[in-house]
């Protein structure tokens, strides 16, 4: 069943923003703009208006995106802010009041400020990240890059596809409403019957996935029945909330800013990976075996190459993002292996809320106290609604003895892969690399027909997250090859 309620399930283009000139908790002004003046002023503070207006335009697709991105979740709000997007670069975008806004970006945004990117058969407006591309490099948009692909000649929806995969969409002519809290002003109750319950009832089921204590509640049909009530007290009693089975506005807030947690939690990878760039399967390239020869005196530790520090760099933006599902004080990032300014800011609020030393740096303490924190969580959760990230090879091969977060997460890979093809077997995960691991290594080898070792080397680490992208988020080519004996099945 299908329901659309403007603000709720649908976009739409906020007549006025309130954007807070400062960091989310900092002590500071918020201010009410027009829609249209807020992207014109974040244009004339982020972009040249010199630039080619190719280049302009899928800048300003961009910046578009995110308010509406922030307006439609409602991201602050959720928070228990009164402001719908700060101006600071480190969470949001620049936005500096009252200041000059240049005729080019003026004129191409009046043409264009009720478009917004979206993946492809969605709705939901696109976080599009950004930086510039010379002082500061993400994984999102270059602005500086957009420059140099208008001047090849790329058009505005190329240049966006160049930086957010094939799979993006522009959504046009989107409506504009004044701006209002989704919140239906009226306790929902039990006896009550609307589209609003039903919104709540599929969002409670969404969020029992990964709190089993919710009760879901069958066949969800708008009607708040005893059903509802019970699952909307358990939430309130796992919320620390008052229980008392009503939906009221601090209940619906919490509803809905859970469901945006989760939501995110079970597509951690969703931005981080386009599908369009995993390889056909096939057996891997056959190689001369080898006996390697032990070496007969220790070899010293090298120092970290850029690859081991960049897995753990991810690692720990992973994390930070299944944190921030269960801890508000903790923003989400984006798993790029790179220690910019939005992990570091990150990286301190998880160490305040720990009470560790604000250093924004990984040490072994906040590396150790953030494994355990998050595996705490995601031993709770079925790996059904584990989403993990790609990730880079830590530079160490994986063996019987290891222990850590990079055990931990090839555990989970092979868990998933164990839960959906039979012939490997299960490795429960606890970070431990022990005869149940090695042994489910083996299968993994034995089965894919990679020499088996038992051992994850940077070939076996590769085909895992290979193997294991494709059967969660889709095999484009429509089967799996067993390389072990050259079979494929649908």
């Amino acid at each position: 069943m299908s329901v659309s309620i403007p603000g709720v399930t649908s976009a739409y283009v906020p007549s006025s923003v309130t954007v807070h000139l400062g960091l989310p908790d900092e002590n500071a002004e918020n201010v009410t703009v027009s829609f249209l003046d807020y992207v014109k002023n974040v244009a004339s503070s982020e972009l040249y208006p010199t630039w080619p207006e190719n280049a302009l335009r899928a800048n300003i697709y961009a910046i578009i995106s995110i308010i509406m991105n922030r307006v439609f979740t409602e991201w602050y709000r959720t928070k228990g802010y009164n402001f719908d997007i700060t101006n600071t670069t480190q969470f949001d975008q620049s936005y500096v009041h009252n200041r000059e806004i240049y005729d080019t970006v003026s004129n191409i945004t009046d043409q264009i400020f009720d478009n917004y990117l979206t993946r492809q058969d969605l709705q939901v407006p696109l976080f599009t990240t950004f930086c510039d591309g010379r002082e500061v490099q993400c994984e999102g948009l270059s602005q500086w890059g957009t420059v140099n692909l208008a001047n090849q000649g790329y058009t505005p929806y190329e240049i966006l596809k160049y930086y957010f995969g094939e799979d993006i969409s522009i959504i046009q002519d989107v409506p504009l409403r004044d701006p209002s809290e989704t919140y239906p002003g009226l306790p929902l109750e039990l006896g009550d019957s609307s589209p609003l319950v039903l919104i709540v009832q599929i969002t409670l089921n969404t969020i029992a996935t990964n709190y089993p204590a919710i009760p879901k509640i069958p066949n969800p049909n708008g009607n708040f029945n005893a059903e509802t009530e019970e699952a909307v007290r358990v939430f309130q009693e796992t919320f620390n909330l008052t229980p008392t089975g009503i939906v009221d506005k601090a209940t619906w807030y919490r509803i809905r800013g859970i469901y945006i947690a989760v939501t995110d939690l079970a597509e951690l990878t969703a931005t981080a990976i386009s599908l369009s760039d995993i390889p056909q399967f096939a057996p891997p390239t056959p190689t001369t075996p080898t006996t390697p020869t032990p070496p007969t005196t220790p070899t010293p530790t090298p120092e970290p190459t850029l690859a081991v520090v960049a897995s753990r760099t991810q690692i720990v933006q992973y994390f930070l993002n299944v944190l921030s599902a269960y801890y508000a004080s903790i923003p989400t990032v984006d798993i790029d292996g790179v220690l910019g300014p939005k992990t570091r800011s990150s990286l301190i609020e998880f160490q305040k809320t720990f009470d560790l030393p604000q250093t924004g740096i990984i040490d072994e303490q906040t590396y150790s106290t953030m494994y355990n924190a998050a595996l705490g969580i995601l031993e709770t959760l079925p790996a059904s609604a584990i989403a993990l990230p790609t990730l880079i090879f830590p530079g160490t091969p994986l063996r019987v003895g290891s222990e850590g977060p990079e055990v931990y997460l090839i555990q989970q890979y092979l868990n998933y892969i164990a839960s959906v093809l039979e012939g490997i077997t299960l490795a429960e995960p606890d970070g431990i690399y022990g005869a149940e691991t090695e042994a489910a290594v083996r299968s993994f080898q034995d089965f894919f027909g990679i020499n088996v070792t038992g051992v994850v080397d940077q070939y076996t680490w590769n085909r895992i997250i290979l193997i294991y992208r494709n059967l969660r988020f889709g095999n484009i080519n429509g089967e799996i090859t067993n390389g072990s004996n050259g079979t494929a099945t649908s």
